[in-house]
């Protein structure tokens, strides 16, 4: 089969997230297909973007053909993002079919979260009459009008809004990274035997390989801390409104008298507000430490006596989750404390756990010190359980049969009655 995927955002782990569409590619190419990622030059999801050379560069990453259109580069969530898009979409048109020349998919994918990216991947659906898939990671445009809040009036949400329709009408199947998202989209026309939930997962040779040495600060941090008989409870990642993290430092100040860190890695927006915060409560215990490379995340998280996800209080987690970051912790083998209000409870459903309820501070405390209290073993068998669920569930070889299916024509390969 060959399968074009478009995906304004897709990145590569030498380029940062999002990494998605390049591991389920991979999978898709091991198996014999030939896929082609159709991305933009410019997205603020990467650690670095690829170098271009004109308004469209071809590149082979492991076997998966990467077409970077040219975009403008942009910062934050206005009227520069905006364009970005824009102009992903308009080369979209004025490019495909040429740029991938005698090459003509069977299955082509709009994977942009926001879903302008319907319209150019319908085009080239009907000319080369391949079949038509939307996956859909958030819901545009009801997460702006949520979380932002936008109102409905707003031309961009109408926009938004139009498109959303016209695939939830037209798309052959539409795959979603959020189990219950067809509550939404049955609204929108979408019909039941055209969804299909695939979720996130993780890249086994990422765990595979062995972890690179941690840098020496945090190493020397590590030795301290855990020499004092310190628990560790460690996040890492974003440091941004959406991550939750000032719910973790205000359950901080109800833990000051335990022998309990919070440790947090990684960089953000919210970095400097978050450890003012800190300060403010009088929390000596929580801290924060500059990234690690992707190739030590596993090293640090392992190092870790539990670990920690939160999400803001929203009515829009009514149709559920899919985070990277907890198959990456339930892969290190660590309990999770989860602060999340949601349609699902994948640590609960993992047993790999504790899950309170957003935006509760005093709450997650109670969570945070009822997991030092379990004890080594109870923690341990906690973080095997959420290993051995993420492994039976998560892994791309699976999750990418899964969608391949989703891919091939109705009665395909089956046998005529």
């Amino acid at each position: 089969m060959k399968i074009l995927y478009i995906d304004h955002y897709a990145g590569t782990p030498g380029l940062g997230m999002e990494y998605r569409p390049f591991y389920m590619a991979r999978e898709w190419v091991k198996a014999g297909h030939s896929v082609v990622i159709l991305a933009a030059s410019f997205a603020h999801t990467r650690t670095r973007n690829p170098e271009v050379q004109g308004p469209v560069t071809h590149q082979d990453i492991e076997g998966v053909h990467f077409i970077w259109l040219k975009t403008p580069a942009y910062r934050g969530n206005g009227v520069g993002r905006i364009l970005n898009m824009a102009a992903f979409v308009l080369r979209l048109y004025r490019h495909l079919p040429g740029c991938t020349g005698a090459w003509r998919p069977d299955a082509v994918i709009a994977s942009s979260t926001y879903p302008l990216d319907f319209y150019p991947a319908r085009r080239i659906a009907r000319l080369c009459k391949a079949r038509l898939a939307f996956e859909l990671h958030d819901l545009w445009p009801l997460s702006p009008m949520e979380l932002g809040p936008m109102s409905a009036s707003n031309p961009f949400i109408r926009v938004m809004q139009m498109a959303e329709d016209a695939w939830c009408r037209q798309c052959d199947v539409a795959v979603s990274i959020l189990p219950y998202a067809d509550r939404h989209l049955a609204t929108r026309g979408l019909t039941a035997d055209r969804f299909i939930h695939v979720p996130n997962g993780i890249d086994l040779a990422e765990w595979n390989r062995d972890p690179l040495p941690l840098p020496p600060a945090h190493q020397a941090f590590l030795d301290e801390r855990q020499g004092r008989g310190r628990f560790l409870l460690g996040y890492a990642g974003a440091h941004g409104v959406a991550n939750a993290l000032d719910t973790l430092v205000e359950a901080a100040g109800f833990l000051k008298d335990q022998p309990i860190d919070l440790v947090l890695v990684g960089s953000g927006p919210e970095r400097a507000s978050l450890a003012a915060k800190a300060r403010e409560l009088g929390a000596g215990n929580v801290y924060f430490l500059d990234p690690v490379p992707k190739t030590a995340i596993p090293a640090w998280l392992g190092a870790m006596d539990a670990l920690f996800l939160g999400f803001r209080d929203s009515a829009l987690y009514r149709f559920g989750v899919s985070p990277n970051k907890l198959f990456d912790y339930m892969m290190a083998g660590k309990p999770i404390v989860c602060a999340l209000s949601a349609g699902n409870d994948l640590v609960a459903e993992a047993g790999c756990g504790l899950t309170v309820p957003a935006d509760a501070p005093a709450a997650l405390a109670q969570a945070i010190l009822a997991l030092h209290q379990a004890g080594p073993q109870r923690r341990q068998a906690m973080g095997s359980a959420g290993k051995a669920f993420v492994l039976a569930r998560h892994t791309y070889p699976h999750l990418s049969a899964r969608f391949l299916e989703a891919l091939q024509p109705v009665g395909a390969g089956q046998p005529e009655p």
